[in-house]
C-alpha cells in the first residue's frame, strides 16, 4: 500500500517508524512528503508531489487495500459492530477504497450521549476562549487545504479547483465564527419603563445533529453546520455521508490531534435512514440541519419538529437564468458554462436552465455547444481538468437516463454527454457536456433536479414570460438575469422567487456573512444557515428585565403589568 504524507520540514524525520500511529499528526502541508510501501519510506519533494498528484492517487487506488472506516466517539476512533458497509470509490477510476459502516443505532445513541455529556464544559466556556479555539482551528484548516482539497476530488470527482473551494467554503463560515464577540451581542435599554431596564442575551442550545449530504464534504457539515454552532457554545453530532465521508473524517481527525478541541464538541457517524431517526426524535438533540432531497427534507421537517427541535432543511433545487437579448452574450455563456457544468452539476446552485430570449436562442445555443466541446472532461485530480466525474455508477446512470427522459418527452439533444470515456480511466463515472433544447413547460426534465451536467434551453418571447415561467417552477433556492438593462435586473430583484438571486452572475451564492437563502420547496425551516441567521439558530434569546429597590420601594404599589408598561 501507497500512503502520502505531506509533513512540515521542522517536524524533521522523527517518528517515521511509528507512521502508523501518527500519521495524521504528521499530515500537514510543508516542502517535503513521505512515500510508504511495505513499511518502507521514501522522501519526495512537494513539488515533485503536486506534478504527480494524479499518478499516486492512480497508484494508490490500484494497489492499495479497501479500508473500513471507523465512526468517532469522545474524540476517539472506534470499530462499529455493523453487519453493513457501505462503498467508497474513487470518482475518476470507478474503484472502491473504503467502506463506511452503517452504524448501529446504539452507536448513534452513543454520539448523542457523548455530545450530551461534552455541552455543559463546552457551554460554560467564555467566548473568549471559544474565539481562541475557532482562530486556532482556522489556521489547521488553512494549513491543511491541499491535503483535503485532494481527498474531497478523489472521493467525489470534483476538480481540484472545485475541490479547493468546497475547502475554502468550509474556512470561509470558521472565520466567521471567529468574529463571535460581536455576533451573539445582545440588545439593552435603561429604563423601558420607570425603573426598570431590559437586556436581550443568546445562549446556546445543546446538542445539535448535522445530515450531510455527498456534494460538499467540506463545505456543508465543516463550514454550515460546525463553525457557528459550537462557535456559540453547541455540541455536534454529525451523519456524514456515507458515499463521500473521507474528507469530513480526515477535518475531525485534525480537529481533535491538531487543533485540541475538548473530547466530544464533535462526534460523528455514518449510518443509514433508520438508524439517523433518533436524531430526529431524541430529545437531547435541541436542532436539526439537513442537506438532500425535497422528500426526505420535508419528513426531516415534520418528524423533528413534531419532536420541539428547530429545522434547516436545504433541499432540491432547479434554478433557472433568464437571458435577455441585449446581455452581453461572451460573458454570459462563460457564466453559465462554470455554474452549469461546475461540480458536473452536483450542486444545489446549478443553473440547468436557461430561459434565453427567441431573438439570440440559435446564437446563444451555438455558442454554448461550442464552448461545452471545448472543456476538458478527465480525471478530477489533473489540474487542467475543467469537468470531472459523477460520484458513482448509479448516479452516473440516473443522470444518463433523465437525458434519454428528456429526449423521450421531446427536446432537442443538441449535446450528448452519455457513453463519454476518458482515455486512462475508461472505469470513472463521467458524464460530458449535455444540451437539451426546445425544452417546454410540459417535460419533466425542465422542471426536476438532474443532478448533472445537463443544460436544458427554454427559449420565451420576452422578460414577462420568461421570469412567469421561472416562477411557475416547485423550486427557488437561486435564480439568475444576464442582461445589460438596470430596469430589468430591478424588475427582476423584485419579481423572482429565488431565494438567492444574480444579476449577471452565474453562481449568486452569498459570502458566510450572508444567509444562504433559499425558497419555497427549496428549503424548510424559518432560519436559514450561515450570516445572522446561523447565530440566531443555534441560540435562544433569554430577556432579562432588571429593577433595583430603593427606600420608598416598600410602599410603591405594583400593576398586573409590572414593568411592561407605562400609563
Amino acid at each position: 500500500m501507497i500512503i502520502l504524507y505531506p509533513i512540515n520540514t521542522h517536524s524533521g524525520i522523527s517518528g517515521i517508524t511509528n507512521m502508523d500511529k501518527s500519521h495524521a499528526r504528521l499530515c500537514r502541508q510543508g516542502c517535503f512528503a513521505f512515500t510508504r510501501r511495505a513499511g518502507a519510506y521514501t522522501l519526495i519533494s512537494m513539488a515533485a508531489f503536486s506534478r504527480s498528484k494524479a499518478l499516486f492517487h492512480k497508484e494508490i487506488c490500484a494497489m492499495g487495500e479497501v479500508k473500513r472506516l471507523r465512526y468517532c466517539i469522545d474524540g476517539e476512533w472506534l470499530e462499529s459492530k455493523a453487519e453493513r458497509y457501505m462503498p467508497i470509490t474513487d470518482s475518476s477510476t470507478g474503484e472502491l477504497i473504503a467502506e463506511a459502516p452503517c452504524c448501529t443505532k446504539e452507536e448513534a445513541e452513543a454520539a448523542i450521549e457523548s455530545a450530551d455529556r461534552a455541552f455543559p464544559a463546552w457551554s460554560s466556556l467564555s467566548i473568549s476562549k471559544r474565539q481562541q479555539y475557532m482562530f486556532t482551528w482556522r489556521d489547521v484548516l488553512v494549513r491543511h487545504k491541499e491535503e483535503l482539497s485532494l481527498l474531497c476530488a478523489k472521493e467525489l470527482g470534483k476538480t481540484i479547483g472545485e475541490a479547493r473551494g468546497d475547502v475554502q467554503k468550509a474556512i470561509e463560515p470558521t472565520e466567521l465564527a471567529c468574529s463571535l464577540p460581536a455576533l451573539i451581542q445582545g440588545d439593552a435599554s435603561m429604563n423601558v419603563t420607570t425603573g426598570y431596564d431590559s437586556t436581550s442575551y443568546r445562549f446556546p442550545l445543546g446538542v445539535v445533529a448535522g445530515i450531510v449530504p455527498m456534494n460538499f464534504p467540506a463545505m456543508i457539515p465543516w463550514g454550515w453546520m460546525v463553525p457557528l454552532a459550537i462557535a456559540t457554545g453547541n455540541t455536534v453530532v454529525l451523519k456524514a455521508n456515507s458515499q463521500t465521508p473521507l474528507t469530513s473524517i480526515r477535518i475531525l481527525e485534525l480537529f481533535y490531534e491538531e487543533a485540541g478541541f475538548p473530547k466530544g464538541v464533535v462526534n460523528l457517524v455514518t449510518c443509514g435512514r433508520q438508524e439517523a431517526e433518533i436524531f430526529l426524535t431524541d430529545p437531547r438533540i435541541k436542532a436539526v440541519t439537513f442537506v438532500g432531497t425535497t422528500g426526505v427534507g420535508k419528513k426531516i421537517y415534520s418528524i423533528a419538529a413534531e419532536h420541539g427541535k428547530r429545522v434547516q432543511a436545504q433541499t432540491e433545487a432547479k434554478n433557472h437564468a433568464l437571458l435577455l437579448e441585449d446581455a452581453d452574450l461572451e460573458s454570459a455563456t462563460n457564466a453559465i458554462i462554470n455554474s452549469t457544468y461546475g461540480c458536473a452539476g452536483m450542486r444545489c446552485m446549478a443553473l440547468p436552465v436557461i430561459c434565453v430570449q427567441e431573438s439570440i436562442a440559435d446564437r446563444f445555443v451555438s455558442l454554448l455547444k461550442e464552448k461545452a466541446q471545448a472543456m476538458k472532461v478527465g480525471c478530477a485530480y489533473e489540474e487542467d481538468t475543467r469537468l470531472g466525474p459523477v460520484v458513482s455508477a448509479a448516479h452516473q446512470k440516473s443522470v444518463c437516463d433523465w437525458i434519454q427522459k428528456g429526449i423521450d418527452e421531446g427536446a432537442k439533444l443538441v449535446l450528448d454527454g452519455r457513453d463519454f470515456k476518458v482515455p486512462g480511466y475508461e472505469n470513472g463515472f463521467f458524464v460530458g457536456p449535455t444540451i437539451l433544447d426546445h425544452v417546454t413547460a410540459e417535460m419533466s426534465v425542465g422542471d426536476c433536479e438532474i443532478f448533472g451536467p445537463v443544460t436544458c434551453i427554454k427559449r420565451v418571447r420576452d422578460y414577462e414570460e420568461g421570469i412567469k415561467i421561472m416562477n411557475r417552477n416547485p423550486f427557488a433556492n437561486g435564480s439568475a438575469i444576464f442582461t445589460q438593462s438596470g430596469y430589468y435586473s430591478r424588475r427582476f430583484v423584485m419579481d423572482t422567487d429565488g431565494g438567492m438571486v444574480g444579476i449577471n452572475v452565474g453562481i449568486p451564492v452569498p459570502t458566510a456573512y450572508f444567509p444562504f437563502s433559499g425558497n419555497k420547496d427549496s428549503f424548510f425551516g424559518d432560519l436559514h444557515v450561515l450570516g445572522k441567521d446561523g447565530v440566531r439558530f443555534y441560540t435562544r434569546a433569554k430577556t432579562v428585565t432588571t429593577h433595583w429597590f430603593d427606600e420608598k420601594s416598600a410602599k410603591r404599589e405594583v400593576g398586573t403589568w409590572e414593568g411592561s408598561t407605562e400609563i
